[in-house]
């Protein structure tokens, strides 16, 4: 048996499916869709969660619900439970002719109304098929099996249903409904905790990183003396075993603590305050609260934070995509461009470049999405804000998880398979000859010529802009002779100029190659006009140092010709 699972956006239908099978979905799109739907198997039924519909004009999720429908006889109606008055009356029209049932999550919550048992009843004695009310996150082991039996009795789904009255309290509010107060505490909530925990897994790295190298070093020194391939391939400067304590000790971590962060957000019910609260600041950009927590997601690592954008609405997941590789630092580019700040002895730039990369990703977001995103009538679909509650161990675990699953799955062979073409490139001289055709472009920039090769390996990988401003060419310029206007210029430059190939072969997989060449052709374009402001009219800054152009710096008397 199969059984289709539709319902709104923050209706319970993921926790509902997997309290019910305790296991993990498989992901899987529907045949001439964009949107992928996850998959669960127990005793013999499969059970599908299809993305939740989020806006009033949403024609992709729409779209997919209904195609998924015309696969699917068997349909699982998920309502909450406090919103049935107006789920109702937007999902029943989808379900005319199919069989299935109804299952009423949040029940815990509505049961506290006199009249809900009757609401539920009137709804039965209407429907005339099961309905099973429970809490999707803690569903009893009565009402599991409640809802399994009820599979067998699937009735056929009426044209109309009940007038139904609404089981919540209209008048509650919160700090979150404050006019400015609100949305300043849930862009805090959400960009606070995420610095710290960068912070956080960095200084663990750092702590781990000297220890285990010098337990790798006799095996780098080992393959020194080997083949020139050989070598060049696992300990030359993109080798995968010289690269895997940076994979290890600062990538992971960073995944990992992004990932419990954004499950305990999603689990305790505050991403859903936090994406109603922002919500007017984000819409002249193109962008929803929910978007910008899988932007958020990003800092972790772009992966995962794409992926999740299927959660996203239909029609502005492509405008998350855009923010995600323009704007979203991952855990290797954060590392590297702090580590240049580190040697330039510019720690003070680090609030800076975040704050240009900030306002930068909204401006070029604002300029690539569509007008109906910034279209006052496409309004979110989300139900107001539950009582926040404590976060379910089991969920939290699961939604971790399936982010680890997602970034060892796809972004850790990717990565082996671009430290192969970066080491290759080296080898071969042709990251040498990239590098001296694009020299002569850096000046357009303010740059010296040599700040080409690091914008090449940041495209390629986000911390290859590190190994090329640190490296020995680079030290010859002496980098802390580079004005702040500079190192931010260089830094940006090679941070943003293109998605890294992980994120690129991501987006592509996701959607097609043809709309990841067009992203990456928007992106190159954004951040060339980013960087050109920043480099001719940084000095407007207060940083400290006088202007001073690439030329004169290349022939100054304390640079080595």
């Amino acid at each position: 048996m199969k059984m289709l699972l539709i319902g709104m956006e923050s209706s319970g239908k993921t926790e509902l499916v997997r309290s019910l099978t305790g296991k993990s979905g498989e992901s899987g799109r529907f045949r001439g869709t964009t949107l992928a739907c996850e998959t669960y198997k127990k005793d013999g039924r499969t059970f599908i969660d299809s993305p939740g519909i989020l806006r009033s004009l949403d024609s992709e999720t729409t779209r997919t619900a209904l195609q998924a429908l015309e696969e699917e006889e068997q349909v699982m109606l998920v309502l909450h439970a406090q919103h049935l008055d107006r789920q109702l009356p937007e999902l029943l029209p989808l379900l005319e002719g199919k069989k299935g049932v109804v299952v009423l999550t949040h029940w815990d919550r509505a049961n506290e109304f006199p009249h809900a048992e009757p609401a539920r009843d009137q709804l039965k004695a209407a429907f005339g098929l099961p309905v099973v009310a429970l809490d999707a996150r803690r569903p009893s082991q009565e009402a599991k099996e409640e809802l399994l039996q009820s599979l067998d009795q699937a009735g056929e789904f009426p044209r109309e249903g009940p007038v139904l009255p609404a089981l919540r309290n209209e008048t509650r509010k919160d700090v979150f409904s404050i006019p400015l107060v609100g949305p300043l505490l849930a862009l805090a909530l959400l960009f606070l905790p995420a610095w710290f925990a960068v912070k956080g897994a960095n200084a663990f790295a750092d702590s781990l990183y000297d220890p285990l190298y010098e337990r790798l070093d006799p095996l780098l020194s080992w393959f020194e003396g080997q083949h020139p391939w050989l070598n060049a391939m696992l300990a030359g400067d993109y080798g995968f075993v010289a690269m895997f304590p940076f994979l290890l000790l600062y990538a992971l971590p960073t995944v990992l603590v992004f990932a419990l962060f954004l499950s305990l957000l999603k689990t305790s019910g505050l991403v859903d305050r936090l994406t109603v609260s922002i919500e007017n600041w984000l819409r002249p950009v193109g962008l929803s609260g929910r978007d910008l927590v899988r932007v958020v997601m990003g800092f972790g690592c772009n992966v995962p934070a794409v992926i999740s954008t299927r959660a996203c609405s239909g029609c502005s997941r492509g405008a998350a995509v855009h923010a995600i590789s323009f704007g979203s630092a991952c855990s290797y580019q954060l590392p590297a461009t702090m580590a240049v700040f580190v040697a330039a002895g510019k720690e003070e730039l680090a609030p800076l470049f975040l704050l240009w990369l900030g306002i930068t990703t909204l401006v070029y977001v604002r300029f690539t999405t569509p007008k109906e995103l910034r279209d006052s009538l496409n309004t979110l679909q989300l139900p107001p804000c539950d009582p926040i509650q404590l976060p379910s161990l089991r969920s939290v675990w699961m939604e971790t998880w399936q982010t680890l699953k997602q970034f060892l799955q796809l972004a850790l062979p990717v990565f082996f398979i671009i430290c192969f073409v970066a080491a290759l490139m080296q080898l071969t001289g042709l990251l040498n000859l990239l590098s001296k055709g694009a020299a002569p472009l850096m000046a357009l920039f303010n740059l010296p010529g040599e700040a080409a090769t690091s914008v090449i390996l940041g495209s390629i990988r986000k911390d290859g802009l590190a190994i090329a401003l640190l490296d020995s060419d680079w030290e010859a310029l002496k980098v802390p002779l580079l004005t702040s206007v500079q190192i931010l210029t260089a830094v940006y430059l090679a941070g943003v100029l293109l998605p890294c190939l992980v994120t690129a072969w991501t987006i592509a997989k996701e959607f097609s190659t043809r709309y990841a060449l067009k992203l990456c052709l928007r992106q190159i374009v954004g951040a060339m006009a980013f960087s050109l402001l920043l480099a001719w009219g940084g000095h407007l800054l207060p940083l400290g140092d006088a202007p001073q152009d690439a030329v004169s710096q290349l022939t100054s008397d304390d640079t080595p010709d």
